[in-house]
């Protein structure tokens, strides 16, 4: 194949930003297919980013996008909701796919996803847990895989965005924003999350009174290991990532800032950026190229849909210790029994 001829479906912010990545910043890959309910939306994006008449096509239907003849793959940028249905269509089409997180709204029809990848028996499904690809973050991986620093014991993160709409309610900060903490550490430490406690403390005097923003997680690992996390989504000051690994002979930090710090006029720093797309532009661009090329192998290297099922199992538990500030412990599936 020579070049992956790729439908989105989701053209929102991060659909539209993965489709210019697709058309500017992609080798061996060509866009060919756009769908958003949105279709003024999905029209305009089609147009502009068409080389030449009609090369970019817009379809109104997410399903008939995926089962087109001129789509190798697709990526995934609709809303969570939606996910469960479009990705059994990938897997009905055998298209490898792409899927922002989450994988679906809930572990059960997660797992569900799972399964039904697990009896092609061939794996389609990358789900878009970009930290992974993150220059930083894979450097951090790198050096506590090496047993330079010894064992990893403990794990502290924080999370802020600038600020989130009245819309992004207490549940969704644990759904949409800590989910990546649950990765990261599923994946800096190599093992599943066994229980997760979420405190609330009181809240800023920034958002709806029944919105609990911050919060503060605990993830106890099965490994015996620990991980925290704040997460702020309203912190007002602009986006911001932390990780800190400490491990038997030292320790790591990563999200300090890559940029220049100046000393003037009696004040020392330097900028933050305004939001995710920002701070992680090259970790998207290096995990779309290293999606494309891939599949171009038949083969998927990323996050799996259990990495994603996994994470909506311990974002439940979350959601659930959320309203009593008690641990809850995961309720995960055997993953053997499941995938032999």
């Amino acid at each position: 194949m020579s070049e992956l001829r790729i439908g989105i479906v989701g053209v929102g912010a991060m659909g539209a930003d993965h489709a210019e990545r697709i058309v500017r910043r992609t080798s061996g890959a060509r866009l060919v297919a756009v769908s958003d309910p949105d279709v003024a939306r999905a029209e305009e994006l089609a147009d502009r980013l068409s080389v030449a008449p009609g090369a970019v096509r817009m379809i109104a239907d997410p399903l008939e996008l995926i089962g087109a003849r001129e789509v190798d793959a697709v990526i995934l940028a609709s809303p969570g909701f939606a996910h469960a249905e479009q990705l059994f269509a990938c897997l009905e089409h055998g298209k490898p796919v792409l899927c922002e997180k989450p994988l679906t709204m809930d572990a059960a029809s997660s797992l569900q996803v799972v399964e039904a990848e697990h009896k092609l028996g061939r794996q389609l499904i990358q789900v878009g847990f970009m930290r992974r690809f993150d220059p930083e973050y894979a450097e951090l991986k790198r050096l506590l895989d090496s047993g330079e620093l010894g064992r990893l014991l403990l794990l502290h993160n924080v999370h802020r965005n600038k600020a989130n709409g009245p819309g992004f309610r207490s549940e969704l900060i644990v759904r949409d924003s800590m989910v990546h903490e649950v990765d990261v550490a599923r994946w800096l430490f190599d093992s599943e999350i066994s229980k997760i406690t979420v405190h609330a403390p009181k809240p800023t005097g920034l958002v709806p009174d029944d919105v609990l923003d911050p919060q503060f997680a605990v993830f106890e690992m099965a490994n015996g290991a620990m991980a925290d996390v704040e997460v702020f989504v309203n912190f007002q000051v602009g986006y911001e990532v932390r990780c800190e690994a400490v491990a038997e002979r030292g320790s790591a930090t990563i999200g300090l800032g890559a940029g220049v710090f100046t000393r003037a006029a009696g004040h020392w720093g330097g900028a933050m950026p305004e939001d995710f797309r920002v701070r992680f532009d090259r970790a998207y661009d290096i995990e779309v190229q290293q999606w494309v090329e891939a599949v171009g192998r038949g083969e998927i290297d990323g996050p799996s849909a259990w990495d994603g099922y996994a994470a909506a199992a311990v974002c439940e538990a979350g959601i659930a210790s959320l309203s009593t500030g008690q641990p809850v412990t995961v309720d995960l599936a055997d993953r053997q029994a499941v995938l032999g």
